[in-house]
């Protein structure tokens, strides 16, 4: 393996068209982003985009395309991509992140948008099933030689940047060489999510940022890199930074329930970092509705909605049955009327109220033991997910795990503690 082939001041010699910032240069190019929206299967989408810079936002993430799909079906590109995706008014910075296991079919797939993008992402996370029967994602880490291909392909002949996100191995030293392989294949950021492939779904765990924290540690100090997972507050942003050393901090399922999670510069202003669910789901139903090219956008906008209106729809489930009957094909009209409207009257009833300022109120619990501390956020807020497992919450279990691993007479080894950490859930990215 040989180092990539980069220029004094940043800008690549490889035998693309033209010179390229890579590494630092870039970061600063794109205004040094800290708060990040994560790469998600069907929810980084274009709307989804627009919304999230709006509520603090400095760097987006496409969701993950198939490379050999993109590349070679129109139909697949049309429903993934359009005109609007890219937009230097609304839409930049952005990653495109593709997911692959062919060299050439991912170059292909990456030279269609290069002129709309800051730079282009190879996808070595996703740990589902569908990663793993199409060889792809969290699936080639076993493959160094492939990745190493597959990144150094995108280095030496695309005219933006190459970027990797990874997760870790149970192994910090096999982390660090395979973090150190990425790079010296012409990867110019790297995301690491803290996690291994097998935490997923219900067995998604505390993310480890310990582990983030040693390849930061490790690996050279000019490396721009980013932190993923454990984001719940907008706070976890900074203790994320201030303990890892990171340049940025991504968040994917804490984006998803609450946009305002990346609202760090005024944190204490309930309404953007907690939304009421009225008024987000107007806005984002308008930037729906504005994104008349984006069939991704539309596409996505239910399972959008379900996901702000979590805690909301098991108060009032003749909206949940409303929105349950909706699809991409369903007329805006009666999206509106029968969902976003009844939502807003429901709220409006509720801040009509004469105890509301008694009843709108956010509390803090204590620190707890994995550094930061849980809300209380009213239902008619937007606020984290915790995926419960057995009738057991998330929050719940990080806290009675945590407690558990740090009791002398119920952890008899460090193995045991991360065992018993492991079994938590707290977000997932």
């Amino acid at each position: 393996m040989t180092l990539p082939n980069n220029s004094a001041d940043g800008s690549s010699t490889s035998p693309s068209a033209k010179p390229k910032l890579l590494g630092r240069a870039l970061f600063e190019k794109i205004g040094k982003p800290t708060k990040i929206v994560a790469p998600m299967v069907d929810q980084s989408e274009l709307a989804w985009r627009i919304l999230s810079r709006r509520y603090g936002a400095t760097l987006a993430y496409t969701p993950m395309f198939h490379a050999k799909n993109f590349a070679t079906s129109e139909k697949y590109r049309r429903d993934m991509w359009c005109d609007q995706d890219g937009c230097s008014r609304t839409d930049r910075p952005l990653v495109v992140q593709f997911c692959a296991n062919d060299p050439d079919y991912l170059l292909e797939a990456a030279k269609l948008v290069q002129d709309k993008c800051d730079a282009v992402d190879l996808n070595l996370g996703c740990p589902q099933g569908i990663a793993k029967k199409g060889r792809y994602g969290s699936f080639l880490m076993e493959d160094w030689d492939l990745i190493h291909k597959l990144i150094r392909t995108l280095h030496e002949n695309l005219d933006v940047p190459v970027t990797a996100k990874i997760r870790v191995f149970p192994e910090r030293e096999k982390t660090l060489d395979y973090a150190k392989m990425v790079l010296d294949a012409g990867a110019q950021f790297l995301t690491v999510h803290g996690r291994l492939r097998e935490q997923k779904g219900q067995q998604t765990g505390l993310a480890d940022w310990d582990i983030i924290q040693y390849l930061r540690q490790n690996l050279p100090s000019d490396t721009v890199f980013f932190a993923n997972g454990n984001i719940l507050y907008p706070e976890d942003i900074s203790r994320c930074m201030n303990k890892i050393h990171c340049d940025g901090v991504m968040s994917a399922e804490g984006n998803l329930y609450n946009p305002g999670v990346f609202n760090t510069e005024d944190a204490v202003d309930k309404d953007k970092t907690f939304p009421r669910v009225d008024k987000l789901l107007r806005e984002y139903f308008e930037i729906v509705k504005s994104c008349e090219g984006s069939q991704a956008s539309r596409i996505a906008m239910k399972s959008h909605f379900f996901k702000i209106l979590r805690p909301f729809l098991p108060h009032h489930t003749d909206i949940r049955t409303n929105l349950a009957s909706m699809n991409a094909k369903t007329s805006f009209d009666d999206w509106d009327e029968k969902v976003v409207k009844k939502v807003e009257q429901v709220v409006l009833e509720i801040f009509q109220q004469e105890d509301i300022d008694a009843k709108d109120v956010i509390t803090t619990g204590e620190t707890e033991l994995w550094g930061g501390a849980y809300r209380q956020v009213p239902y008619w807020r937007c606020q984290p997910y915790f995926r419960p497992v057995n009738g057991v919450t998330g929050d719940k279990r990080v806290v009675e795990s945590l407690k558990r691993s740090n009791d002398p007479d119920t952890a008899d080894s460090q193995q045991d503690k991360k065992c018993k950490v492991d079994d938590v859930v707290a977000s997932t990215s």
